[in-house]
């Protein structure tokens, strides 16, 4: 019979604290439970765990201090940092630390005892190799999001806090590629050095070149002097690209070459330009699919993918939009100097209905025109603008909207028989399923106890279905 392995779990919070010591103790693990850093600190001079799961916010020593002591007391002891308070820098600051993962309350307990079976499994594999098994890492400030969605871009990003890599940021237009471009580069080795932003998409084809790679002189009609061009500009440090999708065919292999062998010519230039230089790409395009159109250079795509993060709409994570919202009502309010306002009940019902194919560029120029334009500190669903109006649920509209949802599936049947040989429900029901345990486990933050509870299911029944959907959540 194996001996159960020691892990031990600091929380202030009881009911924290027994919920995770009868997992851990399913699981087979030996979990020691603590109500302080400093008592956990005290024993750890004598003796180490496998693994630690510690809380951030704690009276006395709080767990980012804890992690710094368990780095130079017991460095090969993996730390799972948790917190109710979700926010990126918080887990900037875990993996920077040296945490070996970042987990946000409320969480599903399962997920907990899977990251501390691969803590486990890390630390013995350091020890074998007498050396450390924890990955810091970073992100930025300025993103804010507490969605499940979100939370795994923090944790993606933080892992990437010490790695010079290519990365490929894919998403819908104004869900803050760019803000996530720049939390990379804040949070890297590179952080000192410059961050350069260039939409390819907004400079004129016959200037883009020049734009990139400067130019010498006379190199053409209007070319007065020699020109910097971006990527000098960055050298040592990072160059954004965003909508890297429409980047003519005849620059695709330029940068190809820079990305290949760290060196270019500027127009009219004869001798090569050395630059060591970060690529940030950005899109919200399917570059798969321009590859296959032969709009895209297959190579290239394959040297700008070498990590991708994609990022959520805004629809995906609406559990965020009032935090959002208030934030820039606070912004707006600092930039024309007014009390911040706030918004009513009934405008945060709506700002939730509304679909957002803006996303989050969008919610900030809404929120910046009603903080100027209502007439009260309070911003009620009257001051929003039309489109956002006709979205807000209420009461009176429930039967409407229910109605509008069933007229809207019984087009869909017919046009799915028009169309289609397959039988109407073996389709539909799965695309019904899945789109329901999205919006439960969205609702519940990815607790799926909760999630099957809502749905009315149990919650192997949700796990089944999961499985069986061929979901990825």
């Amino acid at each position: 019979m194996k001996t159960p392995v020691d892990v031990w779990v600091i929380d202030d919070d009881h009911a924290i604290r027994w919920v995770l010591e009868k997992a851990l103790s399913q699981a087979e693990f030996a979990p020691r439970c603590f109500d302080s850093a400093e008592k956990a600190l005290a024993q750890l001079k004598k003796e180490a765990p496998a693994a630690i799961l510690t809380d951030i916010r704690m009276p006395g020593m709080d767990g980012l201090e804890l992690l710094e002591a368990v780095q130079t007391l017991r460095g090969d002891v993996p730390v799972i940092i948790m917190t109710a308070f979700a926010d990126l820098d918080r887990a900037v600051a875990a993996f920077q630390g040296g945490a070996f993962e970042y987990l946000p309350k409320p969480f599903d307990v399962d997920e907990a005892v899977t990251i501390v079976r691969r803590a486990v499994a890390a630390s013995r594999e350091a020890r074998t190799e007498k050396e450390t098994g924890t990955v810091p890492a970073p992100p930025p400030a300025e993103i804010i999001g507490s969605a499940p969605a979100m939370q795994e871009v923090f944790r993606a990003i933080g892992r990437l806090s010490k790695s010079h890599m290519t990365v490929l940021l894919t998403g819908e237009s104004g869900s803050g590629k760019e803000l996530v471009a720049r939390a990379l580069h804040r949070h890297s080795p590179r952080a000192n050095r410059p961050f350069i932003a260039l939409n390819t998409a907004a400079i004129p084809r016959d200037l883009l070149e020049s734009e990139l790679f400067g130019h010498e002189r006379g190199s053409f009609t209007g070319a007065t002097g020699q020109r910097t061009g971006r990527f000098e500009q960055a050298n040592g440090g990072t160059l954004f690209l965003d909508e890297i999708g429409d980047m003519p065919a005849e620059l695709q292999t330029r940068l190809l070459r820079v990305l290949a062998e760290g060196e270019f010519y500027r127009v009219g230039g004869h001798q090569p330009v050395k630059v060591d230089v970060r690529v940030i790409a950005a899109t919200h395009q399917d570059l798969e699919k321009r590859v296959e159109e032969g709009a895209f250079r297959e190579d290239l795509f394959h040297r700008l993918n070498v990590i991708r993060l994609q990022l959520p709409s805004l629809r995906e994570r609406k559990e965020d939009i009032p935090e959002l919202a208030n934030h820039f009502l606070r912004i707006t309010a600092q930039e024309v100097d007014i009390e911040p306002k706030r918004l009513s009940p009934g405008a945060v019902a709506a700002f939730r209905a509304y679909s957002w194919p803006g996303n989050v560029r969008q919610l900030e120029n809404v929120c910046r025109r009603v903080s100027i334009m209502a007439p009260s500190q309070v911003i009620e669903e009257a001051d929003l603008p039309r489109e956002l109006i006709e979205a807000a649920p209420s009461a009176a509209g429930s039967d409407r909207l229910g109605h509008d949802w069933e007229l809207a599936l019984r087009r869909w049947a017919e046009h799915h028989t028009s169309v289609s040989n397959l039988p109407v429900l073996e389709d539909a029901l799965p695309k019904f399923e899945r789109t329901m345990i999205l919006f439960a486990l969205a609702r519940t933050q990815g607790r799926r106890h909760d999630a099957a509870k809502l749905l009315g299911w149990g919650r192997n029944t949700l796990t089944r279905k999961i499985k069986e959907l061929g979901m990825d959540v």
